[in-house]
């Protein structure tokens, strides 16, 4: 039989090996568009995909189990929470989106705009790992999903970040890099997330609030707009409505 102390362990290696694939994501996705970019209907379609597999589970998890569990009050702060510090992040980085149309030598302009993003990127891969680490808490389950969805969001994330630096005439292996590495980072606030939450379950649901507010915000206010505005409108939609459907019917599958 485990020791709480072996059992906890498991929680902390567990929250990190999900973390880390939805973290590689971003690399996966950074080296798709490298090796082939792909049409704007492909992009709009996943991307809107990611958007409603995101939605979805926020919605249905990380706001109505805490709103269950410990009532609308709580489950608001945490949300709004989540949702303004992700905006107050937002407001301190010069936001621009990517452009990928020049190539050839070196171009300051789009290098500039890809290393913004790597920089948002990071900062916000720091609370989808928390994110991650409460839901795994809360049930096993939820943070398989969690951790799914996330890895869905972060693909586009990577071609986000790598296309507009491979773009400026940096090499292939510098873009795949620094997209990478901004989604290396979630692991951290998983980690942080899974210690703290372990020795404080009481927190796990105003915790999966806040991861609400996160990735409700970054859906709307980051993926949606980007994949409407350099994929294909209307695959984009496509995109939302399947991805809503599939997790509905996972949810449904795994009754969670």
């Amino acid at each position: 039989m485990a020791t709480p102390m072996a059992a906890e362990l498991g929680h902390i290696i567990n929250i990190l090996v999900l973390s880390s694939l939805a973290g590689l994501a971003t690399g996966f996705g950074a080296a798709v568009v490298l090796i082939g970019k792909p049409g704007r209907r492909v992009f709009g379609f996943f991307g809107g995909f990611a958007a409603g597999v995101m939605i979805t589970v926020s919605f249905l998890n990380l706001i109505l189990k805490p709103w269950k569990i410990s009532g609308p009050t709580l489950t608001i702060v945490g949300f709004v929470f989540g949702s303004v510090l992700i905006f107050f992040l937002d407001s301190l980085l010069p936001h621009t989106y990517f452009s990928v149309k020049e190539k050839g030598a070196i171009k300051p302009e789009l290098f500039k705009v890809g290393m913004l993003m790597t920089i948002g990127m990071t900062i916000h891969n720091v609370p989808e790992g928390i994110a991650v680490g409460a839901g795994y808490l809360q049930l096993h389950a939820l943070g398989f999903l969690i951790a799914t969805a996330i890895g869905l969001h972060n693909i586009p994330e990577g071609m986000a970040v790598a296309l507009p630096i491979h773009a400026s005439g940096a090499s292939k292996r510098t873009a795949f890099k620094l997209a990478l590495l901004s989604g290396m980072v979630e692991p951290v606030g998983a980690f942080f997330a899974g210690l703290f939450l372990d020795i404080f379950r009481g927190l796990i649901p105003i915790a999966l609030a806040f991861a609400g507010g996160v990735m409700v915000f970054l859906t709307l206010d980051e993926l949606i707009p980007t994949m409407r505005n350099h994929g294909h409108e209307h695959s984009t939609s496509l995109g939302i409505i399947a991805g809503c459907v599939v997790m509905l019917g996972l949810l449904g599958y795994f009754g969670i």
